[in-house]
């Protein structure tokens, strides 16, 4: 597919395609006879990967990490799957902050219900 396609069907607009492609984020894809950028439709499930990486707040630096080792193949699975751990911990340390941001949210609200009925 060309990056057009590749752009509507990711959700990423083409320059933010070609800038992951500068900073390594997605491998450089074939080139069709007239030197236009052909993507496998495989890649969707990269971006999408690459898309929950940045939802989990993992910073630029160590998704460019994790997509070189990636492209370095199953020889990197423990460097890839230590990136990951490490990601995950933030992530349930972010999801508890969370809960009790909510907690003490949640605290108010009942407390304004209870004021509203006097």
């Amino acid at each position: 597919m060309r990056i057009g396609e590749l752009a509507r069907q990711s959700g990423l607009s083409v320059h933010t395609i070609r800038y992951y492609e500068a900073i390594g984020l997605l491998p450089c894809p074939s080139r069709d006879q007239s030197g236009k950028r052909s993507y496998d439709v495989s890649i969707l499930v990269w971006i999408d990967f690459l898309a929950r990486l940045k939802a989990a707040e993992m910073p630029i630096k160590e998704m460019i990490c994790y997509a070189d080792l990636w492209q370095h193949g199953p020889a990197t699975a423990a460097r890839r799957r230590k990136l990951l751990e490490q990601l995950r911990k933030r992530v349930l340390n972010r999801i508890a902050e969370l809960n009790s941001c909510l907690g003490v949210i949640d605290t108010k609200i009942l407390k304004l219900i209870k004021l509203e009925k006097g």
